[in-house]
């Protein structure tokens, strides 16, 4: 409306009453300043983070922010997020409602109960692909471990998870995928032998593992797709500082914006739970290729558990 009654005046040679009767604005409105705080300062901050955080969106920016000492609200961060067009793009979820869902396992309360894992597939500057195994733990969201290697076996598996126990007791239960190298013999020895649960997904539904899944979602959009590896030793330096940073440096709000380490400090993680939140389930061996099922004594103890609703 100011911009109209400004064109009237110039184009027609008129005075500020007279433009302003015939717009129908109030003459203290054309003549209102703003008097709104300078958010220069604030502007290049947001920019800045964006730019380092290239898939940060607004609400992890304001987290940043507040750390920081910014006495700012979030819809002040979300307005000018905007105004920089900052916005991140978004993958469309192909998830069907109608799509049958599995019953929910025993809620994980506390760190070191149930840990996640899986695969990730990337390649080098020159083509050569490789794989990182992912470890998290499904309470604290903190990443436990992060290997990658151009083969990786079952064994290469029990020898990590072997590593991880050296800092922190065996879990419970261990939720993974179908993989050649989870379903091996040598996974299933080190299960049995401590008295470990492996959880496997169900063919085909990758989200029964949902919280490894959203892991690796955002391992790849802020670490696979934003740097360049020239080798195994690059790669593997690179992928270890991103996993420090995700577990001391970014927020989650999931944990109520905290990091996964001081979180995971609430807890006292050498006390083990007792074994007692798969008894209730329905698991049971099953040998590939028809043959009949093992007859081993404990087959809830490691093995090829499934579970169904």
């Amino acid at each position: 409306m100011q911009e109209r009654v400004e064109h009237i005046e110039e184009a027609y040679w008129v005075s500020e009453r007279r433009a302003c009767r015939v717009v129908g604005l109030c003459r203290s409105s054309h003549r209102y300043l703003s008097h709104g705080k300078n958010n220069r300062e604030l502007r290049m901050r947001i920019v800045e983070i964006a730019d380092t955080r290239v898939r940060y969106g607004y609400r992890r920016v304001h987290v940043l922010l507040r750390r920081e000492g910014w006495r700012v609200n979030h819809k002040r961060t979300y307005r000018i997020y905007c105004q920089e067009g900052l916005h991140p793009r978004r993958k469309r979820s192909h998830r069907h409602v109608s799509g049958n869902r599995r019953m929910l396992g025993p809620e994980v309360e506390r760190p070191n109960v149930c840990w996640s894992m899986d695969f990730v597939a990337d390649s080098l500057f020159n083509g050569h692909r490789f794989r990182a195994l992912t470890v998290v733990d499904n309470n604290s969201r903190e990443c436990l471990a992060i290997e990658a290697g151009q083969s990786m076996t079952g064994v290469d598996v029990a020898e990590i998870i072997e590593r991880l126990m050296k800092e922190r007791d065996a879990p419970d239960r261990i939720q993974c995928g179908n993989g050649s190298e989870f379903i091996s013999r040598a996974l299933d020895k080190w299960a049995y032998d401590h008295e470990v649960v492996i959880d496997f997904s169900r063919p085909g539904k990758p989200m029964d593992n949902a919280t490894v899944e959203s892991f690796n979602s955002s391992f790849r959009d802020e670490c696979l797709n934003v740097n360049w590896f020239l080798s195994m030793e690059d790669a593997q330096e690179k992928i270890e500082k991103w996993r420090r940073d995700y577990n001391e440096f970014r927020p989650h709000s999931s944990l109520g914006d905290l990091t996964p380490q001081p979180f995971a400090d609430k807890y006292k993680i050498s006390e083990r739970s007792p074994k007692n939140s798969t008894s209730e389930w329905i698991c049971f061996r099953v040998r590939s290729r028809g043959r009949k099922p093992h007859s081993r004594a404990g087959t809830m103890l490691g093995g090829r558990s499934y579970i169904w609703p």
